[in-house]
């Protein structure tokens, strides 16, 4: 049978990764797909630096022209590795405007035009496979579009940015300040020179905004997420939460709730005894709680060249194994059929429900306690744990650890605002959420 054609676009860590991957398992993933899949053509932005990277035994046809490789008749599958949004958005609707199939490891692209790209597949009857867009070589795309498929699905934590877990682990273990442990992600190329994008949330916003979309059947709404990122973090947090039997890590959080969907990516603390709380360094971990399965966990690489190859090579045989398949038939690109899509609200951050870890620095004297207990009684905020630390010798400032019961934001963020303006509370009061991620 003749092979299926593909052909990348981009020819980066990943690109040659999908390369290195297709040559190396060519016969285990020729009996897998019924038919030999091989790169027809590489479209890149220097050919002398892609041809360099190019795996040995090999000979590519490497151009300049991404445009030429999505007008090829010969290619069967077009696949976009080379990031960004608006390059890749047009040459991802020419491929579908062709009539050719489409395999991305593109999060920002799908989370920001995914409604756009899917609506246009759909009416050209072609599939858009986006497996690698979300936690690398992590099958959590379709764990959720086909593997739980039976399941109401209640809510969905992660931990999706590899660099910031990384900062998150390094502080914890060694004690470092933020600015000391994004210094190692650096020195160790898990941090880019400018890291903005990973440490501030944006990155684990843009898979989010996938899952929840996949999870509930919701179009893609990146714009609505709420993102917090983990730069203004203290050591002294992560220390307190360790002592209370907790860890913190970056969360992207979505959950069903009767009003609408959560949709929230920031620094939550987990119990240490959770699973997901003891996933450290680069790697990622994805938990899904559905109504007839419980919980269930994914943990693997969330990035790299082979581990993400390894989920644009799937998608590549995924592909060829449903080209001859009725449109109609097809696992719909969102798990939900297009025609029921249901357009949920996303709830705003102040109507989010969760517990607290609230730390405030008090003058050492009669009374302060007394004078917070009751501010958050009055908003119905209830106490479930409670530390003083011991002021440092000569100082007359304490640090008080709150842990809260469940509770809306806005009445927390009330409650924060007037214990800020009581004489004895010196600046501002440090505010974390807390997930038990327990049911």
């Amino acid at each position: 049978m003749k092979p299926i054609q593909v052909g990348l676009l981009g020819f980066g860590t990943v690109g040659a990764g999908v390369a290195k991957v297709l040559v190396r398992n060519a016969e285990e993933i020729g009996r897998r797909a019924g038919r030999a899949i091989e790169v027809k053509r590489v479209g890149v932005r220097n050919i002398d630096k892609a041809r360099t990277a190019a795996p040995s035994g090999t000979e590519l046809s490497f151009g300049d022209d991404m445009r030429a490789v999505v007008d090829d008749p010969e290619v069967d599958i077009v696949c976009e590795l080379i990031g960004g949004t608006e390059l890749a958005k047009e040459l991802v609707l020419r491929a579908i405007a062709n009539r050719k199939h489409v395999v991305t490891a593109n999060k920002a692209l799908l989370a920001i035009h995914g409604n756009e790209i899917f609506a246009a597949a759909q009416k050209a009857g072609v599939m858009v496979n986006f497996e690698a867009a979300v936690a690398g070589g992590i099958p959590i795309i379709k764990a959720l579009r086909e593997g739980l498929t039976a399941n109401r699905i209640e809510w969905i934590a992660g931990i999706i940015n590899g660099t910031s877990n990384f900062i998150l682990s390094d502080m914890r273990d060694t004690g470092a300040s933020f600015a000391d442990a994004l210094a190692q992600a650096q020195k160790l190329g898990y941090a880019e020179a400018d890291p903005t994008f990973d440490i501030e949330g944006h990155d684990a916003a843009h898979k989010l905004t996938i899952l929840a979309a996949i999870a509930f059947g919701i179009p893609m709404q990146f714009e609505k997420a709420y993102l917090e990122g983990i730069s203004t973090l203290s050591r002294d947090d992560i220390r307190y939460a360790e002592e209370l039997g907790y860890r913190i890590k970056l969360l992207g959080i979505t959950k069903r709730k009767p009003n609408g969907i959560e949709l929230r990516v920031h620094p939550t603390l987990v119990p240490a005894k959770r699973i997901i709380a003891n996933v450290e360094g680069v790697m990622n971990a994805v938990v899904v709680q559905g109504d007839a399965v419980g919980q269930t966990l994914y943990s693997g690489r969330g990035a790299g060249a082979e581990p993400t190859a390894s989920a644009v090579v799937a998608d590549l045989v995924d592909v060829t194994r449903l080209l001859t398949a009725d449109p109609e038939h097809r696992v719909p690109h969102l798990a939900f059929q297009p025609d029921r899509l249901v357009d949920l609200p996303i709830l705003p951050i102040s109507e989010v429900e969760t517990s607290y870890y609230l730390r405030l620095k008090a003058h050492d004297q009669t009374g302060v306690m007394a004078d917070v207990t009751r501010i958050l009684a009055d908003l119905s905020i209830s106490i479930d744990a409670m530390m003083q630390k011991e002021p440092a010798e000569g100082e007359k400032i304490v640090d008080i650890i709150i842990l809260t019961h469940v509770a809306k934001e806005h009445r927390v963020d009330s409650a924060i605002a007037r214990i800020e303006s009581l004489p004895t509370i010196a600046g501002r009061l440090t505010k974390l959420r807390l997930e038990n991620l327990d049911k």
